[in-house]
C-alpha cells in the first residue's frame, strides 16, 4: 500500500553536525513575529552572513514593506545559486525531539505528504484536512516563491490522532539511530535533535504508518501549523500537474516535506491566537463593539487599549468565541479603509502592541485540543488562526530541505 505520508529524499547541510553553524542555519517559521520586524533584524545580525535558511524564505513581517521586493530578489538569486554539493541527502525519515523553551519535549517525524490527498477548500472530506479557513489572498506570495524555487524548506506541522505506537516505537529505538543534527535554536527556540530512520527501521515505521492510515476514518492528518504553506504547495502542484500528463505521479512537486506529531503529545498545548486591530480609531471601534455585546453570552473577550483592559460578553455569531470575534473584526475592517487585523502569539506581545497609537488588542480563551479532530469532521474548518501550538518561539524552525524540481 502506498501511504499518504511517506519517506523522502531529505537534504541537510554538510555541516549538520556543527552546532554553531546549525544555530545560524535554522530560522523560525515565516509567519511568526509578523508585527515585530526587530525580531528578524536580530536574526540577520545573529546569522552574520553565514549560510542560513533565512536566505530561502520570505518573513511575513516584510510583506507590503520595502523589504519585500528586496528580499524576494535575494531569495530568487539564492535559489538559482543553490548548490547540491553543499548538502547531504538522506533517503528515509527523521525522528526528531524538540526541546521547547518551557523544557517540554515535542516528538515528530519528518517525511513527505501527498498533495493529491489534501484539499483545503470549504467542505473538503480529504484525508489530509485543513483545520482553519484558508485565506486565499495569502497563497499567491508563497506560491510565487515556490514556483521559482528549486528546493522547499518546511515549517508545516501536521497532527495525527494515532493509537498504533508510532512515536513510542521510535522513542524506544532511537538509541540505534544515527544522529542527523543536535543543536540549540536561535533566539530562545530551545533545542532540537534529529535521528536518521533508514533501512529496516524505516520499513517498520512505514508499516506503522500504513496501519494508522488504514484504521483512520474521516480526518487522518489534520493541519497544525503551516496551513497556508501547504495550500501554496497544493496550488503550485495543480499548476505543475496541468502540463505533465502521465509524468505527474513521479514529479517531486506532488509532495510537500513536513513534520507530523501526535495530537496527544504532552508538550502540545493549544494556545489562543490573539487579535490586534491596527490603524484604527480606538474610540470608534469600542463604540461599535458595544453594539455587539450581549450580557447573557458566555463568550468573553478582553479588550486592550493602551494600558487599559476591559472584559466584554460578545454576541454569539459562531460556536467558538474566536469565531464571533473574527466576525466582528471582519465586518469592522471591511467598512474602514486602512484598518487591518493581525494575529499575535502571546499575551505580552498583544499588550505591548496594543499600547501603540491606533491599535486595539483582543484576548480570549482557546479550544481544547482533544476536540480538534471531531470538530473538523463535524463542522469543517475552524475560523482562521483559532489556535497555535504553543508560543511563537515553540514554532517549527526551517531546517531540512527537499528538491521540488526535476
Amino acid at each position: 500500500m502506498k501511504t499518504i505520508f511517506s519517506p523522502a529524499e531529505i537534504l541537510l547541510p554538510k555541516f549538520a553536525r556543527d552546532q554553531e553553524k546549525m544555530t545560524k542555519w535554522a530560522v523560525i517559521a515565516c509567519d511568526q513575529f509578523t508585527s515585530e520586524i526587530e525580531y528578524w533584524d536580530r536574526c540577520t545580525k545573529l546569522i552574520g552572513g553565514e549560510k542560513s535558511t533565512y536566505d530561502y524564505i520570505q518573513p511575513e513581517a516584510y510583506l507590503e514593506t520595502e523589504r519585500e521586493a528586496v528580499h524576494e530578489a535575494e531569495i530568487a538569486k539564492n535559489m538559482a545559486d543553490f548548490d547540491k554539493n553543499d548538502m547531504t541527502q538522506l533517503c528515509g525519515m527523521i525522528y526528531l525531539e524538540r526541546t521547547l523553551p518551557n523544557g517540554m519535549i515535542r516528538h515528530g517525524i519528518v517525511g513527505k505528504i501527498d498533495l493529491e490527498e489534501y484539499d483545503y477548500s470549504v467542505g473538503s472530506k480529504s484525508p489530509v484536512r485543513a483545520t482553519e479557513a484558508t485565506v486565499t489572498e495569502r497563497i499567491p506570495p508563497r506560491c510565487k516563491v515556490r514556483a521559482s524555487a528549486s528546493i522547499e524548506l518546511p515549517h508545516i506541522l501536521i497532527l495525527v490522532d494515532e493509537k498504533v505506537g508510532l512515536f513510542s516505537h521510535l522513542d524506544s529505538e532511537k538509541k540505534n539511530f544515527p544522529v542527523s543534527y543536535d543543536f540549540d535554536l536561535m533566539q530562545g527556540g530551545g533545542h532540537v535533535t534529529g535521528y536518521e530512520v533508514t533501512g529496516e527501521a524505516l520499513d517498520t515505521l512505514v508499516g506503522l504508518i500504513e496501519k494508522y492510515e488504514k484504521t483512520s476514518s474521516g480526518v487522518t492528518y489534520a493541519m497544525g501549523d503551516g496551513n497556508h504553506s501547504l495550500a501554496a504547495a497544493k496550488a503550485h502542484w495543480e499548476n505543475v500537474k496541468r502540463d505533465l500528463g502521465e509524468e505527474s505521479d513521479r514529479h517531486p512537486a506532488r509532495y510537500a516535506l513536513c513534520e507530523i506529531t501526535d495530537l496527544h503529545d504532552d508538550s502540545l498545548v493549544f494556545e489562543p491566537i490573539y487579535r490586534l486591530v491596527k490603524n484604527c480609531d480606538p474610540a470608534d471601534l469600542l463604540s461599535e463593539l458595544e453594539k455587539a455585546e450581549d450580557k447573557e453570552s458566555d463568550q468573553r473577550v478582553t479588550v486592550i487599549v493602551g494600558g487599559e483592559k476591559k472584559e466584554i460578553c460578545l454576541r454569539k455569531t459562531h460556536a467558538l468565541t474566536v469565531g464571533s470575534l473574527q466576525n466582528f473584526i471582519d465586518s469592522y475592517v471591511k467598512l474602514h479603509d486602512g484598518v487591518v487585523c493581525d494575529y499575535i502569539h502571546g499575551e505580552e506581545s498583544v499588550e505591548k502592541l496594543a499600547a501603540q497609537e491606533g491599535s486595539v488588542g483582543f484576548l480570549m480563551d482557546g479550544m481544547d485540543k482533544n476536540d480538534l479532530f471531531s470538530y473538523v469532521e463535524e463542522n469543517g474548518t475552524l475560523p482562521r488562526k483559532t489556535f497555535s501550538m504553543g508560543e511563537a518561539e515553540s514554532k517549527r524552525y526551517y531546517l531540512e530541505a527537499r528538491y521540488i524540481r526535476k
